[in-house]
């Protein structure tokens, strides 16, 4: 969980997070899922916070029937497909969540 705190010093990155969902098109459940996944993980350091707002974005599109690729989520973010690769697994455990069956 989040404090309304964590959001205040987050503001510029769950921008980031509104406009890399806007570039992608995804709903209001998705963009909304992926600002609570954001700030329910976000790391000390602002070099890791670009690759949790990814993951968040794509988890948050899986979540929510809104999905995108590893590949147009990573260029939507900047960062690169194998750093979502890397985490989105990890994000969907540690909130409770189950990977989509393929």
């Amino acid at each position: 969980m989040y404090s309304a705190r964590d959001q205040v010093e987050n503001s510029e990155w769950l921008d980031e997070v509104e406009a890399t969902a806007e570039r992608l098109d995804m709903d209001e459940a998705a963009r909304s899922r992926a600002a609570d996944l954001f700030l329910s993980n976000v790391p000390e350091t602002d070099r890791s916070k670009r690759a949790v707002l990814a993951t968040s974005v794509y988890v948050a599109g899986l979540v929510e029937g809104d999905s995108r690729s590893q590949q147009r989520v990573a260029e939507a973010a900047d960062v690169s497909r194998l750093t979502i690769s890397k985490r989105y697994e990890a994000l969907l455990e540690s909130q409770g969540l189950d990977a989509p069956g393929w």
